[in-house]
């Protein structure tokens, strides 16, 4: 299956997207790692899917669900990696 090369840009952004609010959500909620990964991940798909509802009633854009879902899906690898170096860095 071929993946169209806007979708890896939503991908992308999504990773960064989703190590930002993260690590902005372990800061606001220290010690609480399970939390914070779960308000990061409803965040980044309200943050897609705002863009894609914002082209689809203004016109700028191109409305399409799937963006927001690629986003999302790079938001996951973005929150497990910074959770992974919390993690890592908690053990020294």
């Amino acid at each position: 299956m071929k993946i169209a090369p806007d979708k890896k840009k939503h991908f992308i952004v999504g990773i960064a997207m989703g190590a930002v609010l993260q690590t902005f959500f372990s800061f606001v909620l220290h010690g609480h790692r399970g939390l914070s990964a779960l308000l990061a991940i409803l965040f980044s798909f309200a943050i897609a899917y705002g863009f894609e509802l914002y082209s689809k009633f203004t016109g700028k854009g191109h409305y399409e669900f799937m963006d927001a879902i690629a986003a999302l899906a790079g938001a996951i690898p973005g929150i497990a990696a910074v959770l992974l170096i919390q993690t890592l860095l908690s053990l020294h």
